[in-house]
């Protein structure tokens, strides 16, 4: 089977419907979304893991993903805790979160607060057997930040603060493109502390940059779908395969700014195939086995 697998984010309150609706269109895997319902689907998480598990057939629970501002929303943490104690229910061993922040501080004066609450949160993702992936969106380096892990700069801060093996990245081209960062070079660096994928892409105009600059009230970036973006996903998984990726592509989707509402899930059809393509493949063929050419063993 391909090492990468494709799929797509869905509201953990309705996987259970839409699953078996997605998995006959060719979605392989999934991210789970928490966010707003998690303290709901809590009391009965076991009821709940198991009507997934009943209706996600052949497909994969890549994700658990619950996004706040880690740091200061304690209340919301201690939700967070018991999902990662949990996590193993739905068979998924990813649980997606924000860094958070301090809007009041820069990045490097919140780095204590951020080792003091990632300290422990990420031994308790150790004992659970749980990999802590840091989404990265986010912005303001002095002041403002609610999401510090969305530059390198940040990402080397935290892995030194915190050098657990629980914590890594998920990772997606879109959030590099809005900041002007060249995404491939950035995965080229980081790739080994990538645990998941967001597949969303970005688009900048560069067009409305040469004639009004960046400051001048017009948006110069848009999320897109990937396929309908500046990014060619080849060489992000060309990178990841050749540093030992072996995980979920998940489309996040609901952010494009023409393929939305009624042609949403065409756009995120579109984007599964594309990036199935991009992965090596559409349909897994194994044959003839007879002749496979010189290389030998892909995996040792």
């Amino acid at each position: 089977m391909f090492d990468i697998k494709i799929g797509t984010v869905i509201p953990a309150t309705a996987a259970s419907t839409m699953m078996p609706q997605l998995n006959a269109k060719g979605f392989e895997s999934y991210e789970l979304d928490f966010n707003g319902t998690l303290q709901n689907i809590l009391p009965t998480m076991k009821e709940h893991a198991a009507k997934i598990n009943e209706t996600k057939g052949e497909s994969v629970i890549a994700s658990c993903g619950y996004y706040f501002n880690t740091l200061l929303e304690e209340d919301k943490r201690a939700y967070l805790k018991e999902l990662i104690k949990n996590a193993r229910l739905y068979d998924c061993k990813i649980v997606s979160v924000f860094a958070g922040g301090e809007p009041d501080k820069s990045i490097p004066e919140t780095m204590p607060l951020f080792k003091k609450v990632f300290t422990e949160l990420c031994a308790l993702a150790e004992d659970n057997g749980v990999t802590l992936a840091l989404e990265g969106c986010g912005e303001g380096w002095y002041k403002g930040c609610t999401n510090m892990a969305y530059c390198p700069h940040a990402w080397d801060l935290m892995f030194e603060a915190v050098p657990s093996d629980a914590l890594m990245l998920e990772w997606e081209p879109a959030h590099a493109v809005n900041e002007l960062m060249d995404p491939v070079a950035q995965l080229r660096h980081y790739a080994k502390k990538v645990a998941h994928i967001h597949g969303k892409d970005g688009t900048v105009a560069w067009d409305i940059i040469r004639e009004h600059g960046m400051d001048a009230g017009y948006n110069v970036f848009f999320d897109r779908t990937p396929g309908f973006g500046d990014s060619n996903w080849a060489d992000f998984f060309t990178i990841l395969l050749m540093n030992g990726f072996e995980g979920s592509c998940d489309i996040e989707g609901y952010h494009d700014p023409v393929h939305f509402d009624d042609v949403e899930w065409s756009a995120q059809l579109t984007a599964l195939d594309y990036l199935k393509r991009c992965r090596g493949g559409v349909e897994n063929y194994p044959g003839p086995i007879e002749y496979r050419g010189y290389q030998g063993k892909r995996k040792k």
